[in-house]
């Protein structure tokens, strides 16, 4: 029994299972793909919120700390992902080197973060887009507007349904066309960021920055962890691989481009906005927005809601792109029923697996509040970053697979502290959230001892 859970997957199944997608995508896709599924909302309100409760100025540090962080993981990511350029991101990876269960886990731990991941961002983004709506005078009715909640008078977040809808049919017109709208709102909201800087570095007061460390040096590694989360979705890029023009060298590039950019806006944008308004003074949702009211700049803040969608959109965009091409590796590998793993030979995407996420994500995000569930996404995106860290250590052992163009450097210590630095980040999450994912993690075992153990030859 213990041989046939830890049996190593065999790389060249995967690849050869993969060679039905069309390989399309470019380094200049990637890093848009990147940037789109990293920047989102949370340029727009953990600076802020985090200045406020736990930072101070020094949030600049905290998010200079996080990226660093990421980028050790993110390296991580690069050998793995140009060593294995097949589908299913960290899931793939586990299953050839720890073995088919743990391989199971990771893949089951990735689902709950996407699934939850687009569901919550959906939720998000109709709160802005009534917003926007509210600002032309045109009010929704609330029981549309909401969560299944009939106390509080909602029925249905409708605007949640409709941009998951529109996601998916944009999806379904494939991948070229998907990342050319995605490429759009990348640079728009980069667009927005970029003004935001530009207008607003005429309005810091130097004394806003004083004192740096309100909270002493301990509040900027605890804002770390609040921040890290912002920097997210760069895993994304991997679970493309089948569809990207020579992997190897286009995915660890496109990742490491990609996080740098994001790491340099937030950087810059945070370092404005505690320029622009006292620490003290951003405790909102908003407080981009608010920065520009305090400054009489109200009218661009219509530009901040336009970026916030775009950011949100993209999101969500790659993030339903990236769990369906899980969902495939899940079926191609007969973890769940080989229909998931099948390729249209037409339109050359997993459209069930497509399908599949798109609904549970609509009812999630239409019907479900998802507020005591979002820390979930955390927990399942560390767990499977500890498993890529230490996964590199294993890689090193092995002679039997193929010889990648990127090697981690310093090894094996920037791989251990990275899995130090996760797994520290780990202790961060609320016990309840805990017990939740160990829930989750407990029905996954059920269904791997019920259908994929079966299927593992």
């Amino acid at each position: 029994m213990k041989e046939k859970l830890f049996k190593k997957a065999d790389f060249n199944k995967f690849a050869a299972g993969d060679a039905h997608f069309e390989k399309t995508l470019t380094r200049g896709n990637l890093i848009s793909m990147g940037i789109g599924a990293i920047i989102g909302t949370g340029i727009f309100i953990l600076p802020g919120i985090v200045a406020y409760g736990t930072t101070g100025p020094g949030i600049m540090l905290s998010f200079i700390l996080a990226a660093v962080v990421c980028v050790l993981t993110a390296m991580c990511f690069a050998e793995l992902s140009s060593t294995f350029p097949v589908a299913g991101s960290t899931y793939s990876y586990g299953s050839i080197i720890f073995g088919q269960f743990p391989g199971w886990l990771i893949g089951w731990a990735l689902c709950l973060e996407y699934i939850l991941g687009v569901s919550a961002v959906s939720s998000g983004f109709s709160a802005y887009f009534v917003s926007l709506m509210n600002s032309f005078g045109i009010v929704l009715p609330k029981a549309v507007t909401g969560p299944l909640e009939p106390s509080n008078g909602t029925f249905i977040n409708l605007p949640a349904v409709v941009v998951l809808i529109l996601i998916y049919l944009l999806l379904r017109r494939g991948i070229q066309a998907s990342t050319k709208m995605n490429t759009v709102m990348v640079f728009v909201k980069i667009a927005v960021v970029i003004t935001f800087i530009g207008v607003g570095i005429f309005y810091i007061k130097p004394a806003n920055y004083h004192p740096y460390f309100p909270m002493g040096g301990f509040g900027v590694v605890k804002g770390a962890a609040l921040v890290f989360f912002a920097y997210l979705g760069f895993d994304v890029i991997p679970s493309s691989a089948p569809e990207v023009k020579d992997p190897q060298k286009n995915i660890p590039i496109s990742i490491m481009v990609s996080l740098a950019i994001c790491a340099i806006l937030y950087v810059i944008l945070s370092a404005v906005l505690t320029g622009m308004v006292n620490y003290k003074d951003l405790n909102y949702a908003d407080p981009v927005v608010y920065a520009l009211n305090h400054v009489k700049l109200g009218k661009i803040a219509f530009l901040i809601t336009i970026g916030a969608l775009a950011g949100m959109f993209t999101m969500m965009l790659n993030t339903v792109y990236g769990g369906s091409r899980l969902i495939y590796a899940l079926g191609r590998d007969g973890m769940i029923p080989d229909a998931f793993g099948k390729i249209d030979e037409k339109a050359k995407m997993p459209i069930l697996s497509l399908n599949t996420i798109t609904i549970l994500a609509v009812v999630l995000g239409g019907f479900v509040s998802l507020k005591e569930l979002t820390s979930l996404v955390n927990i399942g995106t560390l767990v499977s970053f500890t498993f890529v860290a230490s996964g590199i250590i294993k890689l090193r052992h092995r002679k039997d697979v193929p010889q990648s163009d990127f090697k981690v450097p310093f090894y094996p210590w920037l791989p251990i502290i990275s899995v130090i630095l996760c797994i520290l980040l780990m202790t961060q999450v609320s016990i309840n959230s805990w017990i939740t994912f160990i829930g989750w993690f407990a029905i996954g075992v059920v269904v791997y001892f019920l259908y994929g153990y079966r299927k593992v030859n």
